[in-house]
């Protein structure tokens, strides 16, 4: 619900939301289709409705349940949460989203039995997307309007992501690796670097050596899929335990390790800054302090 301000006075209602609360084209599309979607001081408006000082204007927002994901209850650990988002602590070895393989064990089976368990009327949004063996930091939108602008956010300075990997081979200085990546011929999950790919740009910092590995923190630039795990194999520092993009033997590391440490973010609706951070997890910890000895 928004009051208008003196400033505000002879928008329409789509000028307002576009500019003024950065409403997507495709949202304020979807909100003219919605039952009482615009009321403008009570009355139904049409977003052309030209706005006056003192004017209420109320959207309301129809976010279809996820009807065909199965709620399950799961363990997951919320790190934060308010009306419009959370941010989950994501463990390793479960999916984001159901798959043929995984119907029943993803994070999305688990949040819509907790969204089921306490009345909450939302779809599964989640914004920064975490492969199965990835664990960490995950952004959950809980309404159509906080995930458009989380997702306008993704890929920019106002959506910071940090992560910690450990790659085989010994690093010393910190660096940049700025190289395309595409889906790999004929593969339906493997990506790799080429010239037609999309641009992608990860930067790393060594925090650890430990044996013959480095533990480095990770920092994007943009996000492709796998874009840690090619771009290291890429420069034959694979992930250890990455089976996809390295020449791995499973008794050694039972997954990639690949942790989502860190998240700052502006609140979608608040415009708070807001940050997070997750410590690494206990399987990470262990094949480091058996790479020590």
């Amino acid at each position: 619900m928004y009051d208008i301000a003196p400033e505000f006075s002879g928008f329409s209602i789509q000028n307002y939301l576009k500019n003024e609360h950065s409403y997507s084209t495709k949202l304020i599309k979807s909100i003219k289709k919605t039952d009482n979607g615009i009321l403008k001081n009570g009355l139904r408006a049409f977003t052309t409705h030209i706005l006056n000082t003192g004017d209420i204007l109320e959207i309301n927002i129809d976010d279809k349940v996820s009807e065909n994901i199965v709620p399950i209850k799961l363990e997951f650990n919320i790190v934060y949460e308010d009306t419009d988002i959370m941010v989950i602590d994501k463990p390793p070895h479960m999916p984001t989203h159901p798959s043929m393989d995984n119907y029943t064990n993803s994070l999305a089976n688990g949040i819509m039995y907790y969204f089921k368990e306490h009345g909450i009327k939302s779809a599964f949004h989640a914004v920064n997307r975490l492969d199965k063996d990835t664990s960490g930091l995950l952004v959950i939108a809980k309404n159509p309007y906080a995930h458009a602008r989380l997702s306008d956010m993704l890929h920019t300075s106002e959506f910071g992501r940090e992560y910690i990997c450990l790659v085989h081979g010994r690093l010393d200085c910190m660096g940049t690796v700025d190289a395309p990546i595409r889906r790999e011929d004929e593969s339906a999950i493997k990506r790799c670097v080429a010239p037609d790919g999309q641009r992608a740009i990860t930067h790393y910092e060594p925090i650890l050596h430990c044996g013959n590995c480095t533990l480095l923190k990770i920092i994007l630039e943009t996000g492709r899929t796998h874009q840690i795990r090619v771009h290291m194999a890429y420069i034959n520092h694979p992930l250890v335990g990455d089976f996809l993009y390295g020449d791995e033997e499973r008794e050694f590391a039972p997954r990639h390790m690949l942790h989502s440490s860190k998240v700052k973010i502006i609140h979608p609706v608040t415009g708070k800054r807001l940050e997070f951070e997750a410590k690494m997890p206990n399987d990470m910890n262990k094949i480091i302090e058996k790479l020590k000895n």
